[in-house]
């Protein structure tokens, strides 16, 4: 069962700039993340495959196989936080959540079409994701395209006032 984010009525949707933050942190925590996969990457082919280190990142599958698990890697990390609880670290930091039209927590298919689309995005000179100020519902390419939202969570309330 998917599960329903509460407190719908207080959210409201995400401008470019909170976006564009969350992903200023997430894209850290990706990179983080590339480099223990290319550590990984390197260990096994030097000591399973016992390529010397001068063949390291030569040759077709070398390069591919890497590429694969850096891509694998950074769709890993988002779709398990988007299906989760629908943020990123980045994303909690700024109080953005991702969710269906609906309000609920988003599955793997829709996760992986943000994800492709999200970078399709950036390869396009970021057009998708600048979307976002045409878009009278704020939504980007990614948004879009796999029936989501991203929406900006409201602040705890502050004591003593």
């Amino acid at each position: 069962m998917t599960r329903r984010f509460d407190r719908l009525d207080e959210v409201w949707p995400a401008g470019l700039g909170r976006r564009l933050g969350a992903m200023c942190y997430d894209g850290l925590l990706i990179l983080a993340i590339w480099i223990g996969l290319a550590a990984i990457h390197v260990l096994a082919s030097r000591l399973l495959l016992g390529l010397p280190a001068e063949r390291l990142g030569v040759g077709v599958i070398q390069v591919m196989s890497l590429r694969g698990l850096l891509l694998f890697g950074a769709f890993a990390f988002f779709a398990f936080f988007w299906m989760r609880g629908g943020m990123t670290l980045g994303m909690q930091a700024w109080r953005l959540r991702v969710q269906t039209t609906e309000g609920k927590a988003i599955g793997l298919r829709q996760s992986l079409v943000r994800y492709l689309v999200g970078a399709l995005s950036w390869g396009i000179f970021g057009l998708g994701h600048l979307w976002v100020l045409f878009d009278a519902e704020r939504r980007s390419w990614a948004d879009i395209a796999s029936g989501t939202r991203v929406v900006v969570l409201p602040g705890k309330p502050r004591k003593g006032g």
